[in-house]
């Protein structure tokens, strides 16, 4: 195989994982769940948190550092990790 014909393959491949990859993350339609939190809220929603579990997100944009609980309504809410409350609830959830 020539090293023209091999460079063309290799090129249309990466076209197609890069293309396929950003369907993944940015061909999400409305209402749909984002692959990670962009953003938190600070205000105190300890009433919607349900269940004794969260998760733990690391910063890497443009996904922001947030601690994730499971809300009421089956969502998932993105708290901001050094406020008060969600030290509380998640000290709390530790000790359970």
């Amino acid at each position: 195989m020539s090293v023209k014909i091999l460079s063309i393959t290799l090129l249309l491949l990466s076209t197609c994982v890069c293309c396929h990859s950003s369907e993944d993350t940015h061909g999400r339609g409305p209402g749909s769940t984002p692959p990670c939190c962009v953003d938190i809220t600070k205000d105190n929603k300890r009433g919607d948190v349900v269940g004794e579990t969260y998760r733990e997100q690391a910063a890497r944009p443009p996904c922001v550092k947030a601690i994730i609980f499971n809300t009421k309504d089956g969502k998932q809410l993105c708290a901001d990790p050094d406020a008060q409350w969600v030290k509380d609830l998640t000290a709390k959830m530790k000790k359970v």
